[in-house]
């Protein structure tokens, strides 16, 4: 379970407005050489699904950097909708080392990324057109960050598996894959919520969701070399986070020590769920299913339970199990 830290849910620029510089939470301390390739982490699968709370805890690490759902970068020409005096600064960084055409922005390029718009026949000349700008721009926009940070590893989580497909094709980064899973009753159950400013699912929308998000997930995983992929499950993230993070260190070639699991600063992603707009938020090793099961949900995901059972690698899950103090324990 997430656990929220004293300031609750609000602006974390303002705490440290009168900074001159980004702060530890912000950048990573491992410079990237120079004409190194950035290293993108990118985190694919259903909304809803814990990709906040593993990019946050990734953030906190040394050299990698937690930019947020990337993908509403064009969409929002790079003004990041959380606010922030520190995340203004950081983008607005981020933006003047970057030239996007206009032909990318708006919503144009969710032709490239949302995986229904496979299904659109109507954008498929358009999907042509974009393709190689978008390319260009992704591969422009990850090295920005990456300079702006000062990191070696960049975590975005946009979802998209149609956008990793795209990513697959850069030769300017080194991309690694984490597919994350969560219950299906969980998922179901926070679509459902009326408690949030995104639009709600009703559980048979949110079961095509997930299997078509799942299925397109699954094609560009097994594509992706298996030394640069790994499928995290949420469960087994928040139960035992130490385990999962040292084999997701393994897999995208980190040399990071463990984080601080009861005060993980949010940094400044460019978006991201109501867990990014706190200050700090904390593992407390639970999760909580919710109070009605969905026998329709369980029957529909049976065939994606069985799927990612047999899915390697898996985070967590490994026989090797290196033992690495994390900092600030006793």
């Amino acid at each position: 379970m997430i656990a929220f830290g004293a300031g609750g849910i609000c602006n974390n620029g303002a705490r440290m407005a009168e900074s001159e510089t980004l702060s530890a939470a912000v950048t990573g301390s491992l410079s990237p050489e120079p004409g190194v390739r950035p290293k993108v982490v990118y985190v694919m699968g259903p909304g809803r699904s814990g990709s906040t709370i593993l990019g946050i805890t990734l953030g906190n690490c040394e050299g990698i950097f937690y930019a947020g759902e990337m993908d509403k970068w064009l969409r929002r020409s790079g003004d990041p909708p959380l606010g922030g005096e520190e995340r203004e600064r950081f983008w607005r960084t981020v933006r003047e080392d970057v030239d996007v055409s206009p032909e990318l922005t708006g919503k144009v390029a969710r032709c490239l990324e949302q995986s229904t718009a496979v299904f659109r026949l109507g954008t498929w000349r358009r999907q042509r057109r974009l393709r190689r700008p978008y390319r260009d721009f992704a591969q422009e926009l990850y090295g920005a960050v990456a300079r702006a940070a000062n990191a070696t590893h960049i975590v975005d989580t946009s979802h998209f598996p149609r956008r990793a497909h795209e990513l697959q094709k850069l030769g300017g980064i080194d991309l690694y894959l984490l597919l994350i899973v969560r219950d299906p009753q969980s998922v179901v159950a926070s679509w459902d919520r009326d408690d949030v400013i995104e639009p709600r699912f009703t559980m048979l929308q949110t079961n095509a969701y997930m299997w078509i998000t799942y299925l397109l997930s699954l094609l560009v995983f097994l594509r992706h070399p298996r030394s640069r992929r790994m499928l995290v499950r949420h469960e087994t993230f928040v139960a035992d986070p130490q385990r999962t993070l040292r084999d997701i260190f393994d897999c995208i070639e980190s040399p990071a020590e463990l984080p601080d699991f009861e005060e993980l600063k949010t940094g400044v992603p460019f978006q991201g769920n109501r867990v990014a707009r706190s200050d700090v938020v904390s593992l407390n090793g639970s999760t909580a299913r919710p109070k009605r099961i969905s026998r329709a949900t369980t029957l529909l995901q049976l065939p994606w339970r069985i799927v990612f059972s047999l899915l390697r690698p898996a985070a967590g899950e490994t026989a090797a199990h290196r033992s690495r103090v994390p900092s600030g324990a006793a």
